[in-house]
């Protein structure tokens, strides 16, 4: 019986799984149901092919690692095979508490828990099921392990994540200016004092991932058509969620259900056990489903949000440089109750005021580190020359405001 499971992935060709834990986790319903998860929620409405899954981009990652630990190896890092099994579990893993459509949701339906927590609660189910064999896992990812490099592949400025994402989401969306040296910055990896490094040799590869980064937050992530879209579906669970907790009646699936009718906190979560079981059957079929029936709703706020949104009919969108003014908001709060015939106190179902922001590089965050041939080192932004400091560190704010199409 063949010992490896391979899997042909579009982005990184053949990826081999061994069979044992690493099939175990795979295999398992928790992870199963990263593929009914859309890794780049709602964004197809502007990159149509951008409709890859949380599963795909998990065993992505997984592959970047496998990749990473043997890079290492080779240069002499001592890595147990107990402990690459380890951290090769945890990437795996460190996405399996997404709820649907990946972060679109967080703060809507549940609030004050992180998918992170939850992706900590699941991993505690899942070693429960694998008869604690993820105990060196866990501690990995919670870095409490003595060799916190191994951490750092999982979660830092430059880990297996951010390396399979960039490459993934470019390769489906067609951003081609997306596509960065995955495999050049890999081999270039080393470990200086329980830290990761990049040799000098890889340092132009670093510039065109962090330049690649920006693009991709700004022209995909933040793309203002794929945030209007998703403000009508946040915008749609909230009415919902206020209908649901007047009348029981309303259209849902079990799971659903039950976050729309509970208001769900952390506190919640960790008290009532069915929380995590129903919050594991939820995934993005429930919310679509829920919208085929909520567009026929006789209350016209959560039946036109279902319409906008099975219909593609978009907020339509202003992108401002500076805070948009209360009597802006106002003015439209106004004309939405007035041209749709609703309460002014409900007007503001059918409009958002948000500001994102976002930087390349992050000072606060475990820096990037430049090794150069005499044994030193030097961060990043000190060791480029064509890389800006200030650009580079300086968190870019837009303020977008949304609000329903034909109220002009």
């Amino acid at each position: 019986m063949n010992d490896v499971k391979i899997i042909n992935d579009p982005v990184f060709g053949f990826i081999r799984i061994p069979r044992g834990l690493l099939y175990d986790i795979v295999r398992h319903p928790l992870f199963q149901r990263l593929n009914r998860i859309n890794q780049l929620g709602l964004a197809s409405v502007v990159y149509p092919g951008a409709r890859h899954t949380r599963f795909q981009h998990s065993l992505g990652a997984f592959h970047l690692m496998s990749e990473s630990i043997l890079s290492l190896q080779q240069k002499g890092q001592f890595i147990f095979d107990s402990e690459a099994e380890a951290v090769q579990a945890a990437i795996l893993m460190h996405d399996i508490g997404h709820g649907p459509f990946s972060h679109v949701l967080e703060n809507t339906l549940i609030h004050g828990i992180s998918h992170e927590d939850i992706s900590l609660l699941m991993m505690e189910r899942i070693n429960h099921d694998l008869k604690s064999q993820l105990g060196m896992a866990i501690a990995i990812f919670k870095d409490e392990y003595p060799k916190r490099f191994l951490h750092q592949l999982i979660s830092s400025q430059l880990d297996m994540d951010r390396l399979d994402y960039l490459r993934r989401d470019s390769f489906f969306t067609g951003v081609t200016e997306g596509n960065i040296g995955s495999a050049r910055i890999i081999k270039m990896l080393n470990v200086v004092d329980d830290r990761l490094v990049v040799e000098q040799k890889g340092i132009y590869s670093l510039e065109n991932y962090l330049t690649t980064r920006r693009l991709m937050y700004w022209q995909v992530y933040l793309h203002k058509t794929a945030v209007a879209y998703e403000k009508v579906m946040v915008n749609m669970l909230h009415r919902a969620k206020y209908l649901a907790q007047q009348d029981a009646s309303l259209f849902a699936s079990p799971a659903l259900a039950y976050f729309l009718r509970n208001d769900v906190d952390r506190q919640w979560f960790l008290s009532h056990q069915e929380a995590m079981q129903m919050y594991a059957e939820l995934d993005d079929s429930d919310i679509w489903s829920a919208m085929k029936a909520w567009r026929h709703s006789s209350d016209k706020i959560l039946s036109t949000l279902a319409t906008d949104m099975l219909d593609r009919n978009i907020f339509k969108v202003e992108v401002h440089e500076t805070p948009v003014s209360e009597e802006r908001i106002m003015e439209l709060q106004q004309r939405i109750a007035q041209k749709m015939d609703i309460p002014l106190e409900d007007a503001h179902y059918l409009m958002s005021v948000v500001t994102l922001s976002k930087d390349m590089y992050s000072a606060d965050e475990d820096s990037i580190d430049i090794l150069y041939k005499d044994g030193t080192t030097r961060d990043i932004t000190q060791a480029s020359e064509l890389l800006n400091v200030d650009l580079l560190s300086r968190k870019v704010s837009k303020h977008y405001l949304c609000y329903q199409r034909g109220i002009d």
